[in-house]
């Protein structure tokens, strides 16, 4: 299978390149880049790390499959010394105390951190516009948004500035900008790969994934990042995933897709005969294709949205320049915190905010935050019927292509509903690819919940399909 791990792996191994090169060219990369994707290099420790690789090499000792892989992290990682400022006023000089475990077992497998990526602040956006570095440009048209929060990162990976990425997705903020760059972006089933040392956004949906350029290569890393955390008591053990599994898709009888998301004069015309020709071409091979009923796109964003602003209006009450963060003085404390929370963060985290205490507050909790739950508790249920019918989902990325970079931001709303496709997935905490293919903004393929596996042996069945 098509894979950068494995080819620069064995260019490492056959002394084609050295680490140190090889980290050094995309450094360079990195530094001349005008897309907006980087909130700070991590030279020094890259390097450092590369010359330990190529010693290794050098004294004939064997490597594994990832060690000297350069690789990126959105900036709301923790990676202990560096600055973890989650695109903000806030956060802008805060350094790490401890390293996020998924991205330590990456280290503990030896690739190599070589950037913080810009991001929407504290992942609150759907185009990398809502940060203080600037808004991430389009891989493909700098014109565009590089889409969100995850845009650095896709548009990192799409420009080979890093082999892969380490996105995270709360409402789609891995498969959405992976669909504005055309790359792939996974959003592993909910659990799988702990969220220990990200910065909490709604902390029921919120997931770790990778973003890359193949297949192969989200299933390198997403078996290296899985597994039971200790200090994530949501995350659980989970068997990995062989190279040979995903070849085999035999197994995958039924494709369904909801068709409220296509007969809709929401979706982009290309986007949607695009789709339908996909859908077509799936047929042909045998399987059979099954229209769906789902909640209506706009039903979907108000319940996430809902949920999700109530849950980081409760994670960013932390955040009063006490413990963390730059602090401004006011004429008492709770002047101080009112200055300090108001200068510091974004107009976009300020909506949020003020959106959750609202739904959360006396005399709405019960009319807004509950129904909202309830609302969450019939999706899963909606979705446990229709995968009793069907293997797989298939559904457009979004409904529109990206959207000129400062148009999100006069249009918060239509902002919210670009995730339309993609809210629905993470409330039934779904595994879901995006992949490179069928529409302008890709495809999206979902399975039940521990089938992320199923998942990726219907994308590589895709590749040659469609």
């Amino acid at each position: 299978m098509e894979s950068q791990i494995h080819k620069i792996h064995q260019q490492l191994r056959n002394k084609e390149i050295t680490c140190t090169k090889l980290i050094q060219d995309r450094l360079d990369l990195l530094k001349s880049n005008t897309h907006n994707t980087v909130n700070s290099l991590l030279e020094t420790l890259a390097l450092g790390l590369a010359e330990k690789v190529d010693a290794r090499i050098e004294n004939g000792e064997d490597i594994s499959l990832l060690e000297g892989i350069p690789f990126g992290i959105k900036d709301v990682y923790m990676l202990q010394g560096t600055l973890a400022t989650a695109s903000s006023d806030l956060l802008k000089n805060y350094k790490s105390p401890y390293t996020a475990t998924a991205i330590q077992k990456l280290l503990d497998a030896g690739a190599i951190p070589l950037v913080k990526e810009n991001c929407d602040s504290f992942g609150h956006g759907s185009s990398s516009e809502n940060t203080i570095f600037g808004a991430v440009k389009n891989a493909a048209n700098t014109d565009l948004v590089g889409g969100g929060s995850s845009g650095g990162s896709a548009v990192n990976v799409a420009k080979d500035f890093t082999v892969f990425s380490i996105g995270g997705d709360t409402g789609g903020s891995i498969r959405q900008p992976a669909g504005y760059n055309n790359v792939f972006g996974f959003k592993p089933t909910y659990g799988r790969v702990s969220r220990f040392g990200l910065m909490a956004y709604a902390s029921s949906t919120d997931c770790v994934g990778p973003i890359t350029t193949s297949i192969e290569d989200i299933r390198l890393v997403l078996n290296v990042m899985s597994g039971k955390d200790v200090k994530d008591q949501t995350s659980y053990s989970s068997e990995s995933i062989s190279a040979s599994a995903v070849l085999n898709a035999d197994e995958i009888k039924t494709v369904g897709y909801f068709k409220n998301f296509i007969e809709t004069d929401a979706i982009d015309p290309e986007i949607k005969s695009d789709f339908l020709a996909s859908i077509e071409k799936i047929k042909a091979t045998g399987i059979q294709v099954k229209e769906l009923d789902f909640f209506e796109a706009d039903t979907l964003v108000s319940a996430y949205y809902t949920l999700a602003m109530a849950e980081t209006a409760s994670n960013l009450s932390r955040l009063d320049g006490t413990n963390y963060g730059q602090r401004i003085e006011g004429e008492n404390l709770k002047d101080t915190y009112s200055i300090t929370r108001s200068e510091n963060f974004s107009e976009e985290t300020k909506r949020r905010i003020v959106g959750g205490n609202q739904v959360l507050s006396q005399g709405f909790s019960d009319e807004i935050y509950l129904k909202g739950l309830n609302l969450r508790n019939q999706i899963a249920e909606n979705f446990e019927k229709d995968f009793k019918e069907v293997d797989i989902i298939l559904s457009p990325v979004t409904p529109n292509k990206p959207p000129k970079i400062g148009d999100s931001l006069k249009d918060p709303l239509a902002m919210y509903l670009s995730d339309a496709y993609t809210v629905g997935f993470s409330l039934g905490q779904l595994p879901t690819l995006t992949i490179p293919q069928g529409t302008a903004t890709g495809l999206q393929i979902t399975a039940a919940k521990n089938n992320d596996e199923l998942v990726l042996k219907f994308a590589n069945f895709l590749k040659d399909t469609i």
